[in-house]
């Protein structure tokens, strides 16, 4: 196994801030879980949640961040690495954000610079799945340089499509 350095836990762009998850985030999480179709969670169970995200972190060296506007200072979701349906070598990125705030760039601006950070990590490669009915998650990926590798069926969920991305 290759060794990675760590990738950054502190990201900014230009309108948004990304860093480590907190107890304080729990009520945010919970209620970004609630917008899911199958969205229920105890506060209780986020944050337990949130101290799973930490740890395995902490194991892997990879994370997810949750995202907060820069001017509002509003939580608006999360984006990061994570093994996934991948490994800790070539982890895919997730995103998943408030629909409120869909159609204004906030994913391909965070995932972008997630992929920066799994650049700066030394990896080289990473994967993306995503529901084939999802097309603006799979716009987001087309915008980061993702081509598709294949189609396929997830237990009862329908079919997800694995993108990837060559890493320089």
């Amino acid at each position: 196994m290759t060794s990675y350095q760590p990738m950054a836990m502190n990201l900014e762009t230009e309108r948004l801030t990304m860093r480590s998850w907190a107890e304080t985030d729990a009520d945010d999480y919970c209620a970004l879980v609630a917008e899911r179709d199958d969205g229920v969670l105890t506060v209780e169970a986020a944050r337990e949640q949130i101290a799973n995200l930490l740890a395995a972190s902490a194991e892997t060296g990879i994370a997810l961040l949750p995202i907060r506007r820069r001017v509002e200072g509003d939580f608006i979701g999360y984006c990061g690495l994570i093994i996934g349906r991948a490994t800790v070598e070539e982890p895919e990125i997730a995103y998943e954000l408030f629909r409120r705030v869909h159609g204004h760039g906030y994913a391909t601006e965070a995932a972008r610079a997630v992929l920066d950070a799994a650049i700066a990590t030394g990896r080289k490669r990473l994967w993306s799945t995503v529901g084939v009915w999802n097309t603006p998650s799979l716009r987001v990926l087309e915008k980061l340089g993702f081509e598709r590798d294949h189609v396929a069926p997830v237990d009862g969920k329908g079919e997800v499509v694995w993108l990837t991305r060559a890493l320089p």
